[in-house]
């Protein structure tokens, strides 16, 4: 789990077309404890959407700018000017009827979510409810996933489903996958937002980049993930922290060239680095890993240097041969 209390809030702009209930829910979540993010902005392409007048009496910044007689592009990069005027770290679309221009949507890649009437893969589009009780589906649902160039075809990050009733028409369903998307919306973009400060998340990350090195297995050590090189010679490259043996951090373990360049760094970047009980005195370093902005690449190049600090000479040699190539 996220620790909130030292976890700064992720600024969100959610951008609708219509009445705005699931910017709503999005806004009523934000303001619950520990909730993981806050409301910086809602735009609209409808000056008279009515969410925009709720979201003004709840003192949000709010944007509008008709699309009438804008070119798409030109339309899309306006919105993307207020949404980063606004300090946004992410998009929400609720209900904001507009396909996107691939330049809008590369800007955002990996930051923008949406949330979609149906149980995707299934019914891309409109008409969701009609065409899952004419194909005679038990369920419908509401899915929220990540916006792609691709319509309606990003990850999906969370789904919940909602029973189709005998006789139920659109409408009738259309209301309950409502109350399911005010659920779900709020749950999902705050796990997909504090994700960074997750240990099970960071340790996915740094486990996929620690085992795509060369003969590289994971061992626990003392409870704790880690990782050394193969065989019954085998050395460990990086360990994962949660916060052990005192630490307020969850942090990567990795070899430096010894204690001086570990405290060099520290010393000049003590929001990046910290020297770790037990492992400090040996040169090892701590690399924080929950703190905003982190670069995923640094981390990759330190458990690449970690490894090839003891790896066996013919692992090295290969590695920095296909590097080369």
């Amino acid at each position: 789990m996220a620790d909130f209390a030292r976890t700064p809030k992720a600024r969100v702009a959610v951008l609708i077309s219509g009445a705005g209930s699931n910017m709503a829910a999005l806004l009523y979540a934000s303001r619950l404890p520990g909730a993981a993010y806050e409301i910086v902005l809602v735009a609209s392409n409808d000056p008279d959407a009515a969410g925009l007048a709720l979201a003004d009496a709840e003192g949000l910044e709010t944007c509008a700018l008709s699309h009438k007689g804008m070119a798409r592009a030109e339309h899309d990069a306006a919105m993307d000017a207020a949404i980063r005027a606004s300090g946004a770290d992410y998009v929400a679309l609720a209900g904001y009827m507009r396909i996107l221009t691939d330049d809008f949507v590369a800007k955002w890649r990996g930051r923008m979510l949406n949330i979609h009437p149906s149980l995707l893969p299934k019914y891309k589009g409109l008409d969701t409810h009609a065409r899952a009780i004419d194909a005679g589906d038990s369920h419908g649902g509401v899915s929220v996933h990540l916006v792609t160039p691709e319509l309606d075809a990003g990850e999906v990050l969370g789904q919940l489903p909602v029973a189709i009733r005998d006789g139920d028409t659109a409408d009738d369903l259309a209301a309950r996958v409502r109350l399911a998307e005010h659920q779900l919306y709020p749950r999902v973009l705050g796990e997909y937002v504090s994700r960074a400060y997750r240990a099970d998340w960071l340790l996915e990350q740094v486990r996929t980049r620690a085992l795509a090195l060369p003969e590289a297995e994971e061992r626990a050590s003392h409870g704790a993930p880690g990782w050394r090189t193969a065989g019954k010679s085998g050395k460990y490259f990086a360990y994962f922290n949660d916060r052990h043996h005192g630490s307020e951090h969850i942090a990567l373990l990795v070899k430096t060239s010894g204690p001086d360049e570990m405290e060099s760094l520290i010393e000049r970047a003590p929001e990046a680095y910290f020297k770790p009980a037990f492992y400090g005195a040996s040169g090892w370093i701590g690399v924080i890993l929950d703190r905003p902005g982190l670069d995923w690449q640094s981390v990759e190049d330190w458990l690449e240097r970690s490894w090839a600090a003891v790896a066996p000479k013919r692992l090295a040699s290969l590695q920095r041969a296909a590097a080369e190539l």
